[in-house]
């Protein structure tokens, strides 16, 4: 078993994608702290944010004046129940956000009880949802509808934190003929954006979405956004699956959708109500590495550590507490380093006119989704 799990790796090992990760990224995240350390030098004082609590959200009923000490904001995170994701939701509990945790696994009890063990105040509710279905998306949107209604809670959220994500080393399809890469680190947080905003806009104070990216995006020069990219269909059709390049493809159209979104909230005025911003916690030490072989994960960790580049989740965890805590209207920015601070992602992340044919072909994929759950159901 040993031998041929050194084969797998020294075959893994020759690869370009794994070359590309190996090299591209480590450049990638030199390049965001070059930048980090240029901005602070020559302007210390912008591009920094400071934390604030959040606002108590009233019963239903009542003003957002007579809003009581307990009346806790909602936080909803993906992928939480390991690595960043369960870092978040222990601090924002500890914040005083009543957290929702969302996760297509059974150990959504145990990182409810991990967080209850260092905070037993912590408000907690866990649902499953599989973030590769659309279906599953729905179903957890009216659940968390119900939930809202059963526990007399104002029906709203205040923080959606779309942070669960995936590095796959083959591929595969999601229920809906996705690529599953795509449909997670991408497709999802969008569909899931989408069918809470009611949620958001209705927020009595204001609400926030958080779409946690990647230093890796700046690898991506050059983006198609047509349907047959965004879905991930087109990479199925080549011989070899481009992880690496579907990876950083999928963190470019997360950071495109966030600049859009902030966009349209500022043409119809509502970025004082929902506002929206990107984090990047870095290189953390999760388990996203799993389907790379064990031994060649280690190494990886070993030399990131050695450079300084590598951080636990309770360390990577602060440019996303940074940006869900960011004082109301911070809005269409992107969190690095920590300490509230702010750089400017890839200058491909900011084509105003490469972002709305991106949102375009989300939306209608969305549609699509729509309708086929929609048939399915009759």
């Amino acid at each position: 078993m040993a031998m041929k799990e050194l084969r797998e790796a020294l075959h893994f090992a020759c690869t370009v994608e794994f070359w590309r990760m190996a090299v591209l990224w480590t450049l990638s995240i030199i390049l965001s702290y070059l930048h980090l350390f240029a901005q602070t030098f020559l302007s210390p004082n912008s591009g920094s944010y400071p934390r604030c609590s959040p606002r108590p959200v009233p019963p239903p009923g009542t003003s957002s004046s007579a809003a009581p000490a307990h009346g806790r904001p909602v936080c909803v995170i993906t992928g939480a129940t390991s690595g960043l994701g369960a870092a978040a939701a222990d601090a924002l509990s500890r914040e005083g956000f009543f957290v929702v945790l969302g996760r297509s696994s059974h150990l959504l009890s145990k990182a409810i009880s991990n967080i209850r063990k260092r905070n037993r105040g912590a408000d907690l509710k866990a649902f499953e949802v599989d973030l590769s279905s659309f279906q599953s998306i729905l179903n957890f949107k009216d659940s968390l509808q119900q939930w809202l209604l059963d526990s007399d809670m104002h029906s709203s959220i205040q923080l959606l934190i779309n942070n669960a994500g995936i590095l796959a080393a083959s591929g595969r399809s999601t229920a809906e003929g996705n690529d599953m890469m795509m449909g997670t680190n991408y497709i999802a947080a969008f569909c899931l954006t989408k069918v809470l905003l009611p949620l958001l806009e209705n927020s009595p104070a204001p609400s926030r979405i958080v779409n946690v990216t990647s230093f890796t995006h700046r690898n991506v020069f050059d983006i198609q956004v047509d349907k047959a990219t965004v879905s991930g269909k087109l990479f199925s059709k080549l011989e070899c699956y481009p992880y690496a390049h579907i990876y950083e493809y999928s963190k470019a159209c997360l950071l495109l959708f966030s600049y859009e979104l902030h966009r349209q909230f500022v043409l119809v005025g509502k970025s004082h109500q929902v506002s929206v911003s990107a984090a990047d916690p870095g290189i953390v030490k999760t388990n996203i590495m799993r389907e790379i072989p064990s031994c060649l994960s280690q190494v990886a960790f070993l030399v990131l550590k050695l450079l300084g580049l590598l951080q636990s989740p309770e360390n990577g965890v602060h440019s996303i507490l940074d940006a869900a805590l960011a004082p109301a209207g911070t809005s269409g920015v992107y969190f690095f380093g920590g300490n509230g601070r702010t750089i400017k992602s890839s200058a491909l992340s900011y084509d105003t006119k490469l972002s709305k044919e991106l949102w375009a072909t989300s939306c209608n994929l969305f549609f699509e989704l729509q309708l086929s759950s929609e048939e399915t159901s009759t």
